[in-house]
């Protein structure tokens, strides 16, 4: 299903929620009403409320929200609720590192492949995976592999992008210091480590 209209930041929203109610599920809570849920999240229960509403009636007033219900709903909004499988392009140290995160299996993402173009990576296990040459591309499709990780220096990351889009990957997830240019059909989420830290000492008494 498809929804319409709702604010980006409301879809931002939706991961912190599901990571704060799996948290929750864990220790064993059944049922949480939006205020105890701002005060997990440290978020607005107003908002939270609004974000739920544009995905219809969750929650039962005086009761709130059942959590292991809730879970099952914003996995099938973020179409969370079957495995993704996602490639990486990249196996230096950011990308090693990636694939040592545990969290990607939380949102029940998996790393089903990575590639790179160095020979001396290629042929190598990081973790269980073991480094493929970049020429494998051409198998996205066949493994049903559309999402991808991009790790690559800024300058080979476009021609990267360019690739996986021919291949078939419709989303990518891109930790190159630098702008994609992709077809529109295809969602790009830029992560630039250092752009965000380069805001932080305006945030910090002065010295």
């Amino acid at each position: 299903m498809r929804y319409r209209k709702i604010p980006d930041e409301s879809i931002r929203r939706l991961p912190i929620y599901l990571r704060s109610l799996l948290l929750l599920s864990e220790r064993g809570t059944q049922s949480i009403s939006s205020s105890k849920l701002a005060e997990f999240t440290h978020l607005n229960p107003n908002k939270i409320r609004k974000d739920f509403s544009y995905f219809g009636a969750f929650g039962t007033p005086g009761v709130g929200y059942k959590v292991a219900g809730l879970i099952k709903q914003i996995r099938v909004i973020l179409r969370l609720n079957t495995v993704r499988k996602a490639s990486l392009v990249g196996a230096g140290k950011l990308g090693s590192a990636l694939l040592g995160y545990p969290g990607f299996k939380m949102y029940g993402f998996e790393i089903a492949a990575v590639f790179d173009n160095d020979p001396k990576k290629i042929g190598k296990k990081i973790g269980n995976i073991t480094v493929e040459d970049i020429s494998r591309l051409k198998d996205m499709r066949k493994r049903k592999i559309n999402l991808a990780i991009i790790t690559t220096p800024a300058p080979a990351a476009q021609n990267i992008a360019d690739m996986l889009v021919d291949k078939g990957v419709n989303g990518i997830l891109n930790f190159a210091p630098c702008y994609l240019k992709v077809p529109k059909k295809v969602k790009v989420i830029t992560i630039d480590i250092a752009m965000d830290l380069a805001r932080m000492p305006y945030y910090l008494p002065a010295s």
